[in-house]
């Protein structure tokens, strides 16, 4: 439907709560088209309402090697393997700078479709890395907070070269 502006940090907004979404209505399959068409313009493989300041739980993500994006609504991990794996990330709020960051091999996820209706997806590698930045993202935690102080002083700093050049 529509290319919206995304959020970029610093602002105080990639750090708040996400409310949950309580009426799945016309407006919720807009926000799921906006924030779709939002992605793909970042062009980015996961993105939440917030990073385009919409503070409700709302998800989308899309890998390469999937057929079809998912949209997950009030999304929240219930299971979690004990296996951690690395893996490179980045934010669509936070474009041309990635960083490494440890998380869960595999997550069982509940969320709710379109329609309202609870859904679970296991997810390992890559589609669980992707659900544990995006809910963190709804949690208010920016990706940038599971990296060790040093270096995410250094990765704002190349940051705020990139955007000043």
């Amino acid at each position: 439907m529509a290319v919206r502006p995304i959020i970029k940090f610093p602002d105080p907004l990639l750090r708040a709560v996400a409310e949950p979404v309580e009426r799945f209505d016309v407006e919720l399959f807009r926000l799921a088209s906006d924030l779709l068409d939002t992605m793909y313009a970042a062009p980015g493989i996961g993105i939440t309402a917030p990073h385009i300041g919409v503070l409700k739980r709302v998800v989308a993500i899309e890998l390469p090697s999937t057929s079809k994006p998912g949209i997950f609504v009030n999304p929240s991990i219930v299971e979690v393997s004990s296996e951690m794996i690395r893996h490179t990330e980045g934010s669509v709020s936070m474009p041309g700078v990635t960083e490494d960051v440890e998380r869960h091999a595999r997550v069982r996820v509940r969320y709710q479709d379109l329609e309202g209706k609870e859904q679970f997806e296991d997810a390992e590698g890559l589609l669980a890395v992707c659900h544990q930045h995006e809910i963190d993202q709804l949690d208010g935690v920016f990706w940038i907070h599971r990296l060790s102080r040093l270096k995410r002083e250094r990765l704002i700093k190349r940051y705020g070269k990139l955007r000043a050049s």
